[in-house]
């Protein structure tokens, strides 16, 4: 239902250094930097080489409330790999990797605030 997600974030650069190193056990890669809108925005999008970019971030320096943004992965693993990239890259922890049985039996996730705030999930609903 949902083709892509954009989020403004007030460091351009650092944003985008952060989800390169965050995104990249998930299979994400960066597009070029482009230049949107009448505002002239700068950003950058991510996505599955292959299957397009459905994350993009925005520079603008009047960030709205941050949000939670999760994304959906086949394997445990990549959630580890994920939480662990994510840290390395200057997230804060929010939630290590686990089970959380109220959310589904095999939800699997962990939980990352990304420079901004955002928080920032990776989960997978594969049982083991």
């Amino acid at each position: 239902m949902i083709d892509h997600i954009i989020i403004t974030v007030s460091d351009l650069n650092k944003s985008k250094e952060f989800y390169q190193k965050a995104l990249a056990p998930l299979g994400y890669s960066a597009t070029p930097e482009y230049t949107s809108g009448s505002a002239k925005a700068k950003g950058v999008g991510f996505g599955v080489e292959g299957q397009g970019h459905d994350f993009f971030i925005q520079e603008n320096q009047e960030l709205i409330a941050p949000c939670h943004i999760a994304f959906r992965v086949p394997t445990r693993e990549q959630v580890e790999s994920f939480y662990k990239a994510a840290i390395a890259a200057g997230g804060k922890d929010n939630g290590e990797p686990e089970l959380t049985p109220d959310h589904g039996p095999d939800y699997y996730s962990a939980y990352v605030f990304d420079p901004d705030g955002y928080n920032i999930e990776v989960v997978c609903w594969q049982p083991v």
